[in-house]
């Protein structure tokens, strides 16, 4: 009974930090933050204990898979110089400058193992930086470069981090050893993760029941993660090629009512899973200081500031040279004409330079670290230092310095989505255009009213009626979802607006459902 009283008290606190969060216009990760690091000097706080070796598929994937689902293709490839940039050069240069820093306080920490805390602490978190970006009007692209990041960043901070985890328990493996099979697990995990999506829709094809299909969406992530786990394989590039494939087809097979809740239970278990991962990094808090004297304590608090400055600088040095450069080659024309297009701003690069929090990645590959690992106490304080440094100083701080560097936005989102509801509109009153009923004029009605503030307002939606009309409505309503699908698919429009159109469509089909 203890154990599930402390499980409800965490979920109502955590609910009235994310209200408190919203309010006071921070993200809610960094109040998680704080609130998992004071647990940790709560008396009487349970320990609650978490296999390691399921850290990552419990607490990754889920979390993996809904930014995967979401991004767009369309937007990674457009902005492939500066996310790749990002996802490689400045993961690795981050995991490089740690792994110095902490070789260098710690001498005895063996290289393998400083560059596994270098790894952990590597990747920024999306949910922080997203919680942030929706508050501002921050420029489409940064935010897309900024959401491609934090989807990839893991893929590659995780493979190093894997690597160096072997290469620290087992002393006779070598980075030359492991090199070729390294490419071969990649160039799998991208083959397993697209196949795996294709069966995985044939044999949920005729789902047609809300739970069963959200414990099936579920239980097939975690199975794809396992499955490549034991196969050898980059379970993050499976699991993201797996969600990004569902995400090209699955929308037009999955009807209103199976797609609305499944979007709400995934919103909802992304969160508990924050809310899991920083109360269980608390409460592994607590017993490690303990058992630190004063003097290690005060050792292993300068050796987490020390990494914590590392992780910030990297990232700053990092984003404003690669922006320096990248002007300084198209003032003098080497650049070509596309990519002079992508070069970044200098206030672009600061807000994208301060976008660094760090978040449930950092503490689940912490916690994943086997007992036993060279120094995991200290690698646990240091990683769950960053996470509430980085959260504290950057995430507070965000948006104060996007306002002030007033990044100015002409919502293309917002233009697609009007023209995508124009056209979508158009193909619904061609689909009823035969019928002389006086339902299907007063649907017509309805939906030239929406048309002709469709290019003024991006905001517009569809007005449901109580109208006898529904299964006309209904059929006008998939011919206007299968215009937005196909503008989708030849990339008129972008997955943001396309959701949103989805969005719109999903309320009035259930609405003609009655």
């Amino acid at each position: 009974m203890t154990t599930f009283e402390w499980i409800i008290g965490l979920l109502l606190a955590s609910v009235v930090l994310l209200a408190l969060a919203r309010r006071i216009k921070v993200p809610y990760p960094t109040l998680l933050a704080v609130g998992g690091v004071l647990l940790a000097f709560v008396p009487g706080v349970p320990s609650w204990t978490f296999d390691p070796d399921l850290t990552l598929a419990v607490f990754v994937a889920p979390v993996l898979l809904d930014a995967a689902y979401d991004t767009s293709l369309r937007d990674l490839r457009n902005n492939w110089l500066p996310v790749s940039m990002l996802v490689i050069v400045a993961v690795t240069v981050t995991t490089v400058a740690v792994a110095v820093v902490a070789h260098w306080l710690v001498p005895d920490m063996p290289w393998a193992a400083a560059v596994a805390l270098g790894a952990i602490v590597a990747p920024p978190d999306a949910a922080a930086a997203v919680a942030i970006l929706r508050q501002v009007n921050l420029p489409y692209r940064i935010q897309k470069i900024l959401e491609g990041e934090s989807l990839l960043n893991d893929a590659s901070a995780l493979l190093i981090y894997r690597i160096a985890v072997r290469i620290a328990l087992l002393h006779e493996v070598t980075w030359s050893r492991i090199a070729p099979s390294i490419v071969l697990a990649l160039a799998g995990s991208l083959v397993a993760g697209y196949l795996a999506a294709r069966i995985w829709l044939r044999i949920t094809a005729r789902v047609n029941d809300a739970p069963t299909a959200i414990i099936l969406q579920f239980s097939g992530t975690f199975l794809i993660w396992i499955a490549a786990e034991r196969l050898g394989l980059s379970s993050i590039l499976a699991v993201v090629v797996f969600a990004v494939t569902l995400a090209r087809t699955a929308p037009e097979r999955t009807p209103a009512r199976l797609r609305v809740p499944s979007y709400a239970v995934w919103e909802t278990v992304v969160f508990i899973l924050n809310v899991l991962a920083f109360v269980l990094i608390g409460m592994q808090l607590g017993p490690i200081w303990d058992r630190l004297d004063d003097v290690i304590r005060l050792q292993y608090a300068e050796i987490a500031a020390c990494v914590l400055v590392a992780v910030i600088l990297a990232r700053i040095l990092w984003v404003m040279s690669y922006g320096a450069v990248m002007r300084s080659l198209c003032r003098r024309g080497v650049l070509g004409p596309g990519i002079a297009r992508e070069v970044p701003t200098l206030k672009g690069g600061v807000a994208v330079s301060w976008c660094g929090m760090r978040g449930i990645v950092t503490l689940a590959s912490a916690y994943a670290l086997p007992d036993g690992f060279p120094y995991r106490d200290l690698i646990l304080l240091v990683a769950c230092s960053v996470v509430l440094g980085t959260l504290v100083l950057q995430g507070l701080t965000l948006r104060p310095l996007i306002l002030a560097l007033q990044l100015k936005d002409n919502n293309p989102v917002g233009s697609e989505v009007a023209r995508a509801r124009g056209v979508a509109y158009r193909a619904a009153l061609q689909e009823i255009d035969g019928d002389g009923s006086l339902q299907a004029e007063l649907l017509r009605q309805e939906y030239r009213e929406v048309l002709m503030q469709a290019e003024g307002n991006p905001d517009g939606g569809v007005t449901t009626t109580e109208l006898p009309a529904d299964p006309l409505r209904r059929r006008a309503l998939a011919a206007a979802r299968r215009a937005i699908l196909s503008l989708r698919q030849s990339e008129d429009i972008g997955d943001d607006a396309f959701h949103q159109l989805e969005e719109e469509l999903d309320r009035a089909e259930l609405g003609a459902q009655g």
